[in-house]
């Protein structure tokens, strides 16, 4: 298998993103698949609350990698709400967390199904970082 160094045990835990902390991750992993629930952080010490259209991210180990799809709240031009998906692969895992590589946006028509032409897929990489923020972020 394909699977980054570090990779083949369980990633399930608490993380937030490195360059946004506000945005917090619950990741269960059965060892096959982790699933990462996104739930974003009230101001002022808030409670995280899920949001019915936040991202979710599931990635399953194959022998091509540790591979899948965020899966996402997008709107069509008009305002519509689509739901999208975006290729995701899991690059590293290391103690203080992940290095996720997913698309940064995509291309929707009116009818929420991928638009025939737009921009080329660009792919971004994503720290999330073990644990709580720290205090001061």
């Amino acid at each position: 298998m394909r699977v980054p160094a570090g990779c083949e045990s369980s990633q399930a835990g608490e993380y937030h993103h490195a360059e946004n902390p506000a945005f917090r991750y619950h990741g269960e992993d059965d060892g096959g698949t982790l699933s990462l629930t996104v739930s974003r952080a009230l101001a002022e010490g808030g409670t995280d609350v899920p949001d019915a259209g936040a991202a979710s991210i599931v990635l399953q180990r194959t022998p091509e990698g540790f591979l899948g799809e965020t899966r996402a709240m997008g709107f069509a031009g008009s305002g519509t709400p689509c739901p999208v998906v975006f290729p995701t692969e899991v690059v590293s895992c290391a103690d203080a967390g992940l290095t996720l590589r997913s698309a940064a946006s995509t291309s929707i028509d009116e009818g929420c199904r991928p638009a025939p032409s737009g921009a080329p897929t660009v792919r971004l990489q994503q720290v999330l970082l073990r644990g709580a923020p720290d205090s001061g972020t």
